[in-house]
């Protein structure tokens, strides 16, 4: 049993280095194309959070050999596709998982039913759907395209998809689709997001072309095309560590006097970096070394120190590349002096929770001036002088795992501890995250009532 609430408080500088968990977009996408290959996958790093192994579960109850071979070592058995599921494909929390299982599934003559835990069967999947829609895929599901969703695939025609809003989820599920389409497919994005799926793709042996839309190489959008009739071999997998996980013992050190953290591994692909970006213009001490290549990503070691930080101004077209960071890039925007403005970021609200409303809430119950609009979040920094954040609220996190751990590394640095609901969720994505920051030198405690402690130890 997990607890019910944590609280974070200041203590001492935060030092030491880390390791990032496994990338969860990486991880996610090595095991359905591992499943949908022929032969063995060997993955190294993979994250085993909630998420994650709610798809490899998936891709063993659509018929390949899943095995856990040691801490973060997986061996996918692809029988190269899909057989159909003998029960409904349980996604729990996993938003990433379930879109693009239900693109790689589409290709397939079958019917497969989908569902999820109160929040996934929230989200609405009408942005998936539509392309899958379109290229011959049909479905039933709740209103509004909401899980339980049972989808019907097989027989899929060519589709040449522009993207209405950059989201790497429905590119990723239309490329899946198409790997048994007639003709495959193509995706144009007029804003370039996370191309760890075409990337991947050609590491099992795919023929991916990826050309930009302005014929001068200007532009920021992508022309996408993967042709059909392609088959897949199994391969060795490396998975970096995540940056959105990094970013928590990262900001954490950034705001806590007297700090410096290393993490190690970190993912560094041009089109996840944004949030790197925007801390250096904010003035963050931070250093990058030890660049390398490992599995067709770059990766390096981070390093960052307590620095003064100052407001800015994100432009909207750096979001694609920072859209899971925004939670704790507002901590840090807290701590810094002057406004920092968010704009373009109004895929916040359609995650596994409203983000912006959550990040609102919480930063103003904890004394910070925040400003919220349907796609713009300011925050007030409170740094003035050596006036600190108040902190001192408990923040109910809709059981959102990156609004839990971003409200945590606020209450590291705060004048009073912050609480937080519900942070069994973290879960989710950083299984290790509280034993982590607790290594840096963080004090996060167990503040449940003393009740569910009780119960919780009896059932440990």
């Amino acid at each position: 049993m997990t607890a019910a609430h944590l609280t974070a408080r200041r203590a001492g500088p935060l030092r030491g280095t880390v390791r990032a968990p496994g990338d969860k977009s990486i991880s996610h996408r090595a095991l359905i194309l591992g499943a949908l290959a022929t032969g063995v996958t060997e993955i190294e790093g993979l994250l085993e959070g909630d998420d994650v192994k709610r798809t490899a579960a998936a891709m063993a109850a659509f018929g390949a050999g899943v095995e856990r071979l040691g801490e973060g070592e997986w061996r996918v058995e692809g029988r190269g596709g899909f057989s159909e599921a003998a029960d409904v494909v349980d996604c729990g929390n996993a938003g990433t998982g379930v879109r693009l299982i239900m693109g790689a599934a589409a290709g397939f003559d079958m019917a497969a039913t989908f569902t999820g835990d109160s929040s996934l069967r929230g989200r609405p999947m009408n942005r998936v759907l539509k392309p899958l829609g379109e290229m011959g895929a049909t479905w039933i599901c709740r209103a509004g395209g909401r899980l339980p969703l049972t989808l019907r695939g097989g027989n899929l025609r060519h589709i040449a998809y522009t993207l209405p809003e950059p989201s790497a989820q429905v590119k990723s599920a239309v490329l899946l689709a198409g790997l048994h389409a007639e003709g495959g497919a193509e995706v144009i994005e007029p804003e370039a997001t996370r191309d760890h799926t075409e990337r991947m793709l050609r590491g099992f042996g795919a023929e991916v072309e990826v050309r930009p839309l302005d014929a001068t190489g200007a532009g920021a959008g992508r022309r996408i095309v993967l042709p059909g009739g392609q088959k897949l071999r199994g391969t060795k997998i490396h998975v970096p560590g995540d940056p959105s996980s990094a970013a928590f013992p990262l900001v954490a050190a950034l705001v806590t006097p007297g700090s410096e953290v290393t993490v190690q591994g970190m993912l560094l692909n041009p089109l996840r970096i944004g949030l790197l970006e925007t801390l250096g213009e904010m003035g963050a001490d931070i250093s990058v070394t030890n660049v390398r290549d490992e599995g067709g990503e770059t990766v390096a070691d981070v390093t960052a120190r307590h620095s003064e930080l100052e407001g800015v101004e994100v432009p909207p077209e750096r979001a694609p590349s920072m859209i899971d960071e925004y939670p704790i890039l507002a901590v840090a925007a807290a701590f810094a002096s002057g406004k920092t403005v968010m704009r373009g970021i109004g895929e916040m609200r359609v995650k596994e929770s409203d983000r912006i409303a959550l990040m609102a809430a919480g930063l103003a119950a904890c004394g910070i001036g925040v400003e919220e609009e349907p796609e713009t979040l300011t925050v007030i920094g409170a740094k003035r002088g050596n006036h600190l954040v108040g902190g001192g609220a408990g923040v109910t996190t809709h059981g959102d795992h990156r609004i839990a751990m971003s409200h945590l590394i606020l209450g590291l640095a705060a004048e009073e501890p912050v609480s937080v609901d519900e942070p069994g969720m973290i879960a989710t994505s950083f299984p290790g995250f509280v034993g982590m920051m607790r290594g840096l030198g963080a004090e996060i405690l167990d503040s449940s009532p003393p009740e569910q402690r009780e119960r919780a130890e009896r059932a440990g």
